[in-house]
């Protein structure tokens, strides 16, 4: 795309009234590429046909449509679950994963869960992510860079044009913390919600605690469903799994998530994952119990996945699943706290929660760059 030529994919309405503007055309003419950008999923200037030729010929010469490349796709031979490769404009990769209705969650408590009734697609917001999660095969790549509105859009219009079924949920849980790419993310929801039809309702940001993007987004007043990557309510286990922890400790966490819920009234999601020796003993689930208490919230209990596959050590190395997870869910159900029970959709791909990390002729820094920043597991014992 040559410099003087701009990309119109991610722009919202106004942007593109602005740029009709700015080429000598009427503001209601950018209310046309809108919908064929993201309504038609249109990619080629002369398909929009109720613009006239010498329309067509001035955006040809000032606009383009660049978007993400399909490179790869996988399916689960276990429950359906496809994992896409897309490649980048500058040549970096994401992954995008689409969840079928009925595999997100098992046992009847979750039958009204969006996942589990909806087609799902699992976002990415990042090339990479920074906050080096212990259980996280994204943490081990390393961060390269946020994407913009439009690669994130873009990843539910091409899955939808490759499967020909139209995605009716979309998760922002895939590489990166949305939060450190708020506007990108915010923007991209709007344009899902206006342009592809998908209610906020349906749609969902999963943080790993980013505490000041949380109190924005209940002070914008966002509709669309917060989940929070927990893992331990007490605040050295928790450091030790989640280096964020150093910069927004679990206090922090929930004043802004009291401080969300009291703007919204939507309730919020916890996500843990209970490992051996270290988030499965009995001070842990009361510790959990308290923090869960604070807000009307559920709790989603993730299963563990290993991330061997991308050759990290360390703390992570070390994570084994606890075979207390049954004990521990009548525990927290007994406390009147709602629970439901994640699947490992996709596993067998590598593209269950916490696996993605473009094991497809990705780039990842490797066990020896994971060994150097990891600490040793004696940080979990007192």
């Amino acid at each position: 795309m040559p410099p003087t030529q701009n990309n119109l994919l991610g722009l919202d309405r106004e942007q593109l009234s602005s740029f009709a503007e700015t080429i000598g055309e009427a503001r209601y003419r950018g209310q046309q590429i809108f919908g064929w950008l993201y309504t038609m999923g249109a990619r080629d200037f002369q398909a929009m046909t109720n613009l006239g030729k010498a329309f067509r010929a001035r955006l040809e010469n000032a606009a383009a449509i660049r978007g993400i490349t399909l490179l790869t796709q996988q399916q689960s031979m276990l429950d359906g679950t496809t994992k896409f490769l897309f490649g980048l404009p500058d040549g970096l990769r994401i992954e995008s994963v689409l969840i079928p209705p009925r595999s997100a969650f098992r046992g009847k408590d979750a039958e009204r869960e969006d996942e589990q009734t909806r087609l799902t697609l699992c976002v990415s917001t990042q090339v990479g992510c920074p906050l080096e999660c212990k259980f996280c095969a994204t943490g081990a790549m390393g961060f390269t860079r946020n994407l913009t509105t439009g690669e994130i859009v873009d990843q539910i219009l091409q899955v939808k044009k490759i499967t020909g079924r139209a995605i009716t949920n979309v998760v922002f849980m895939g590489m990166g913390e949305p939060m450190m790419n708020y506007d990108s993310v915010m923007r991209a929801a709007d344009i899902i919600t206006s342009g592809i039809g998908i209610a906020a309702r349906h749609m969902t940001l999963s943080t790993a605690g980013w505490a000041e993007r949380i109190r924005r987004l209940g002070e914008e007043r966002r509709k669309l469903k917060l989940a929070v990557s927990l893992h331990s309510a007490i605040e050295k286990t928790r450091l030790a799994l989640m280096p964020v922890t150093k910069r927004f400790s679990l206090a922090e966490l929930r004043s802004s998530l009291e401080y969300y819920y009291s703007r919204t009234g939507i309730r919020v999601t916890y996500e843990v994952i209970f490992f051996d020796a270290i988030n499965d003993t009995d001070d842990e689930v009361a510790a959990l119990i308290r923090f869960a208490r604070h807000i009307p919230s559920k709790i989603n209990v993730i299963p563990f996945h290993s991330i061997a596959f991308t050759g990290v050590g360390g703390v992570s190395a070390l994570l084994r699943p606890s075979s207390a997870v049954d004990r521990i869910v009548a525990a927290l159900r007994a406390a009147n706290l709602t629970v439901l029970m994640r699947t490992s959709s996709g596993e067998d791909i590598d593209a269950a929660c916490g696996q993605l990390a473009l094991s497809n002729g990705g780039r990842s820094r490797g066990a020896q760059d994971s060994q150097r920043r990891s600490s040793s597991i004696h940080q979990f014992s007192s």
